[in-house]
């Protein structure tokens, strides 16, 4: 079976810090962030919600994307996570499943 990868958005609360990453094992990775197993910026800054996240077949299209992504202005990133959840809901349950 093929692997999936992720690009995805951590934040604190609504409109909060954001976190853009990529990871091979989404329902792992954000698991670490919530439990702030790994230090750094998600840690420091308490990026405990999973906001947003897309899937991909090859891990060179989801490095391009986390790029593209990272480089958008704060308002456009706001944009995209409210076009696909509007009140910011966490996802992680969504993808326990």
């Amino acid at each position: 079976m093929k692997e999936n990868y992720f690009v995805y958005i951590m934040t604190n609360n609504m409109r909060g810090t954001l976190y853009i990453g990529i990871t091979s094992n989404l329902v792992k990775r954000v698991y670490e962030h919530k439990t702030k197993v790994c230090e750094g910026f998600t840690n420091k800054y308490s990026l405990n919600k999973l906001v947003y996240y897309e899937i991909f077949k090859d891990p060179e299209n989801a490095i391009e994307r986390e790029k593209v992504l990272k480089k958008w202005n704060r308002t456009w990133k706001i944009k995209l996570i409210e076009n696909h959840n509007k009140y910011w809901n966490d996802l992680y349950e969504e993808i326990v499943v």
